[in-house]
């Protein structure tokens, strides 16, 4: 017999009122769901209100949700949605950021961190290197982007993604896979492969 998951066993104690379970779950997951939707959005500071918004959901479900598969796929597969309907908002609402000062990852621009130490010219290519893959797994389409964040950062199971993306197993396959070709191609585009 399997272990009872720990994280529906919260989510069991917050329907029943114990508001500190939502706290616990929280501590478990900000982390990990705010780095998933940076990759995402390429924002840390909408990252940072959706991953506020899917708790929020999180407590809304409290006594609708029934345990289905991993916590894990039913927390991403909320902060999924929410990152589609932003999405969606941003092109019908174009805008243009002049002051934009951070990285994604919340990481300080590089015009801030020029008086870091570092060796000349290796800290510089790995930061273009990184731009280039950031921008690269941006510019793919919502559901190769979402497959390949889940996946590869994530580290959800194939089952797991196919549950939080509502496909089967086999689709998640072909989405990395087409994921990962597009990818090699942009980056061989720009001479870093």
């Amino acid at each position: 017999m399997s272990e009872p998951d720990p994280d529906w066993q919260l989510m069991a104690r917050l329907a029943k009122g114990d508001d500190q379970a939502l706290n616990a779950l929280m501590d478990r997951w900000q982390e990990r769901l705010f780095h998933f939707l940076c990759r995402l959005t390429g924002d840390a500071a909408s990252a940072a209100d959706l991953a506020q918004e899917t708790f929020v959901r999180v407590y809304e479900a409290r006594h609708k949700v029934r345990q289905k598969g991993r916590f894990s796929a039913w927390l991403f597969t909320i902060a999924t949605n929410l990152s589609r309907n932003l999405a969606r908002w941003r092109r019908r609402h174009p805008t243009v950021s002049l002051t934009e000062t951070a990285e994604p990852d919340g990481s300080p621009a590089l015009e801030d961190r020029l008086g870091e130490e570092r060796p000349p010219g290796a800290r510089l290519e790995k930061e273009e290197l990184c731009t280039q893959v950031r921008s690269a797994i941006l510019s793919l389409p919502a559901p190769l982007k979402e497959t390949l964040i889940l996946f590869q950062y994530q580290e959800l199971s194939y089952e797991e993604i196919g549950q939080a993306l509502g496909c089967s197993r086999k689709i998640v396959e072909m989405r990395l896979y087409r994921a990962r070709k597009r990818l090699r191609r942009a980056l061989a585009r720009e001479h870093l492969l």
